[in-house]
């Protein structure tokens, strides 16, 4: 199942003047801190996209990543890691959250059609129902092997990265990435059958 656009890169890429604009922001400047906002959010959100099935959760719980982010910035150690990867922390504890306080199990389904700029209606109707189906396979996964693929395969992140953000080890984020694949797999075959 391929989720991609040809023209559009998921890879979420680290902004070279992200070091001057953190410590910018850091020193009360807004605008740079605006400039990370830009540069990040649709990341941000892919994340949550696939954690929360509710559209309006969803944007909420974007805005209070950037939100604490604003407010925690003095807790972000520059060159420790790369600043996206604290947005995707943040984002991880924000979605926990989320789901105590609704006292609910973790259910991807519901999608929200993610923004597109594709020019045929054809593929962008596969892409919107590839995503549904995408989202529904990863409910039969843990809540870390699911964070760990949509990190890797979704946000595009590095393992360094992504252990980072969930803080476990580079082997762990592998092996939760191998299981969360063997069974995605063992499930769509599944589901074929039927």
């Amino acid at each position: 199942m391929t989720v991609r656009n040809k023209s559009t890169n998921y890879k979420c890429p680290r902004l070279p003047e992200e070091t001057n604009l953190v410590d910018q922001a850091k020193s009360g400047d807004s605008e740079a801190f605006a400039k990370l906002y830009d540069a990040y959010v649709e990341y941000v959100s892919r994340y949550i996209y696939f954690r929360v099935s509710e559209a309006c959760d969803m944007e909420d719980l974007v805005s209070q990543v950037f939100l604490k982010a604003w407010e925690n910035l003095d807790r972000y150690k520059i060159g420790s890691s790369p600043f996206v990867a604290w947005l995707y922390t943040i984002a991880r504890n924000l979605v926990i959250d989320y789901y105590r306080t609704k006292k609910k199990t973790l259910s991807l389904e519901e999608a929200v059609a993610l923004p597109s700029d594709m020019g045929g209606l054809d593929e962008e109707i596969q892409v919107r129902f590839d995503l549904e189906e995408l989202r529904k396979a990863l409910q039969f996964l843990t809540a870390d092997q699911q964070q760990a693929l949509v990190l890797k395969y979704i946000v595009g992140l590095p393992n360094e990265s992504i252990a980072k953000a969930m803080n476990k080890q580079e082997g762990t984020v592998r092996g939760l990435q191998m299981r969360g694949l063997q069974a995605l797999a063992k499930h769509m075959q599944e589901k074929e059958t039927i």
